[in-house]
C-alpha cells in the first residue's frame, strides 16, 4: 500500500511549479493541510527532516504568507487558504508582467531613437537555459511565434507540468494563426488519455520514444532539447532542468525529420490498446 508521502508526490510537484516552492516546502504546506495546526518540531519529525532546516523553511513560508503561526506557546504552524495564496501569486505575476511590458516598451523606444543598430545575416546560435520556468517560457514563445508545424516529444510527467504553464494558451494562439502543434508521448495506461486530450494540441500520437528527453522543434526556426533526467523525473528540483536552445537550421531540420518519422509510425491517441502499443513498439 502506498504511503501518504508517495500519494501526494504528484500534487506536491504541481504546487512547486505554481507557487515557486521547492519539494520540501510544498510537502510542508500539504502536510499542514492534512494534520492541521502543528509545531515546527512536529513537522520536522513528520517529514523526517532536520529541525533546524524545518525552522528555516517555516520562517521563509511565513514571510511569503503561505503559512502563519499562533500566539500560543509553543507556536503552531497554520496553512494559509490555498485560494488566497493563488490570488496573491497571480497579482504578483500580473504586476511583474506589467512592469516588464512598460519598461520594455520604453527601452525599445530609446534604443530606436538613440542607437543605430547594425543587423547582420542570421547566424546559428546556441544557449543553455537553466530552470524549468525559464525553459517553459522559451517553449511558450516558440509556439506563440509559430505558424507552421511544431513537434513536442516528451514524457507524460513533463506534459502534466506544462499543463500548468503558459504553454496551453500559446498553443491556442498558434492554432488560430494557422499553425499546428503535434504531441508525441509515450504512455502505458489508457486512463491517462482524458488528461492528454485536455492539453489541447492539434493532435496527439503515442509511440515508443527514442529517449526519455524533451524535444520541441519547428523546422528552419528553433529547437529546444533537454536530456532524459530533466524531462522525466517528476520529483526533480526544477532548477536542475537544463535545455539546449538553438536556431541552427541543420540541427532543427535533423530533429524535425526525426519527429516527422516518429509521427508517421506512431498511433493516434484514440488507439484502444495503449499499453500493448507502448511495450511492443
Amino acid at each position: 500500500m502506498m504511503s501518504y508521502q508517495e500519494q501526494i508526490g504528484g500534487i506536491s510537484s504541481e504546487l512547486e511549479d505554481i507557487l515557486g516552492l521547492d519539494e520540501l516546502e510544498a510537502k510542508v504546506y500539504l502536510n499542514l493541510l492534512r494534520v492541521g495546526p502543528i509545531t515546527a518540531s512536529a513537522l520536522a519529525k513528520e517529514l523526517d527532516t532536520d529541525r533546524a532546516r524545518m525552522y528555516r523553511i517555516v520562517e521563509k513560508l511565513i514571510s511569503r504568507n503561505i503559512i502563519s503561526t499562533t500566539l500560543s506557546s509553543p507556536k503552531l504552524c497554520v496553512a494559509a487558504d490555498l485560494k488566497d495564496m493563488l490570488k496573491v501569486a497571480l497579482q504578483k505575476k500580473e504586476h511583474e508582467v506589467n512592469r516588464i511590458k512598460k519598461g520594455g516598451e520604453a527601452i525599445i523606444e530609446k534604443i530606436n531613437n538613440e542607437i543605430v543598430t547594425k543587423q547582420g545575416p542570421t547566424i546559428p546560435t546556441f544557449r543553455m537555459v537553466q530552470g524549468r520556468t525559464n525553459i517553459y517560457a522559451d517553449i511558450a514563445q516558440l509556439i506563440e511565434n509559430s505558424s507552421g508545424i511544431v513537434y513536442i516529444s516528451t514524457t507524460f510527467e513533463d506534459i502534466t507540468r506544462m499543463y500548468h504553464s503558459q504553454i496551453p494558451e500559446k498553443i491556442k494562439i498558434c492554432k488560430k494563426k494557422g499553425g499546428e502543434v503535434r504531441l508525441l508521448v509515450e504512455i502505458d495506461d489508457s486512463k491517462l488519455i482524458p488528461f492528454m486530450k485536455k492539453f489541447n494540441v492539434s493532435e496527439t500520437k503515442i509511440c515508443k520514444l527514442p529517449s526519455k528527453g524533451r524535444m520541441v522543434v519547428q523546422k528552419d526556426m528553433q529547437m529546444i532539447m533537454s536530456d532524459s533526467t530533466a524531462a522525466n523525473v517528476m520529483s526533480a528540483n526544477s532548477e536542475s532542468d537544463f535545455s539546449l536552445c538553438t536556431n541552427s537550421s541543420e540541427m532543427t531540420n535533423n530533429i524535425h525529420s526525426l519527429c516527422s518519422l516518429l509521427w508517421e509510425t506512431a498511433q493516434p491517441l484514440s488507439t484502444l490498446n495503449v499499453k500493448k502499443h507502448s511495450k511492443n513498439s
